[in-house]
């Protein structure tokens, strides 16, 4: 697979973020399935859920978020009618 024709991360993480997912992903591997992975197998299944899975989490977070502002505005709009003078 060519990594000029893939699309970039959604989200990038601090090198410290990073470096600390690998190790988590290291230890999962190893405990899990018995599978040492060094650092660039981590680093590059890391690659992976950043730009194949991410997306799919971070949409799903705009549309909770969406739909909690949603409520919450409807909330405040009764509120703001309840104070109406007539």
């Amino acid at each position: 697979m060519s990594r000029a024709k893939a699309k970039p991360p959604l989200m990038t993480l601090s090198a410290e973020q990073e470096a600390a997912a690998c190790l988590a992903l290291k230890r999962f591997m190893a405990e899990r399935f018995e599978l040492e992975l060094g650092s660039f197998e981590a680093g590059e299944v890391l690659e992976l859920f950043a730009r194949e899975i991410a997306p799919h989490y971070y949409n799903r977070a705009i549309f909770d978020v969406q739909t909690h502002l949603k409520e919450r505005f409807e909330s405040i709009e009764s509120d703001l009618w309840a104070l109406e003078k007539s």
